[in-house]
């Protein structure tokens, strides 16, 4: 198996359970590096295993949920190979302040055991408001990207259980809005961008990226055993500060893993060899 990294997987079908359009960007980036075919899967509602509205909250981590997903789909499939993506929104984790999205693609290999993620992150166009007149919510649109992103609309609050998604025209926004005011008690509609993946061009460029990485990544096989999916899996801080000498925050080296055999390398960084002084808490406390 080891140096054979196409032969692996070569015209082999891997299941994809998704109900939001996700094959049109994970599928290409999968089948272009290694010959191999995603096979969309239907009959299952992946709502049931969390809802980007928060209707359904998802149980356990983003990485828990997609192998949930995987392995749902190569069950209905009857497949051992499998592909699960499922993302994160917050905060930014630098400022906090702005909207950040956390896209995973996950694989399994049930004939190998291993499971191999691709991610990435990024900023996001999830913004929200409340709002009182239509004028308001024309504001509120314009500024989200509306109607490239469609919204969520609900009466009252963020949290009400009435709710419209997928609006994504000014006609249905109108009338959209028209109803949560109907069904308002305080007087105030509740409006979102809609995070679904068909709904969201921008986190479908993010589910791209993270499809292409996770293609790399099987790409790479590890040196003792073959398997694919060799690579990094943390970061090793302590590039030495170019004033001081001293250990600083920027990363010295990355941790290469095999998701078979767990062998390890640790590969020290060579794009530069010192730390940026404003990065040394000794430089610059």
């Amino acid at each position: 198996m080891a140096g054979d990294r196409d032969a692996l997987y070569h015209q082999r079908d891997m299941a994809l359970l998704t109900q939001h359009g996700k094959e049109q960007v994970i599928a290409p980036a999968l089948e272009r590096a290694g010959r191999r075919k995603v096979l969309r899967v239907a009959g299952y509602n992946t709502d049931l295993l969390g809802t980007l509205t928060r209707e359904i909250p998802r149980a356990g981590t983003q990485l828990e949920a997609a192998r949930k997903k995987a392995h749902i789909g190569m069950e209905l499939a009857g497949l051992p190979l499998g592909v699960a993506s499922e993302g994160a929104s917050g905060p930014d984790p630098v400022v906090g302040i702005m909207p950040w999205n956390v896209e995973l693609v996950t694989f399994m290999d049930d004939e190998l055991g291993i499971e191999v993620s691709g991610t990435t992150q990024g900023p996001a166009v999830f913004p929200h408001q409340l709002v009182a007149d239509w004028a308001s919510a024309q504001c509120f649109a314009r500024q989200s990207e509306f109607s490239d992103h469609d919204l969520v609309i609900r009466p009252e609050k963020e949290d009400d259980p009435r709710i419209r998604k997928g609006i994504c025209s000014w006609p249905d926004l109108e009338a959209a809005f028209a109803w949560a005011l109907q069904q308002s008690g305080n007087g105030h509609v509740f409006l979102e961008t809609d995070e679904r993946a068909h709904a969201n061009p921008t986190r479908m460029r993010m589910i791209a990226a993270a499809a292409e990485d996770l293609a790399r990544r099987l790409t790479s096989c590890g040196p003792e055993c073959g398997a694919p999916g060799f690579g990094a899996v943390e970061q090793v801080a302590g590039l030495r500060c170019e004033w001081c000498g001293l250990p600083a925050r920027e990363k010295a080296a990355k941790v290469l893993d095999c998701p078979r055999c767990s062998h390890r390398h640790t590969r020290p960084r060579r794009d530069r060899t010192h730390a940026d002084p404003r990065c040394c808490d000794y430089s610059n406390p």
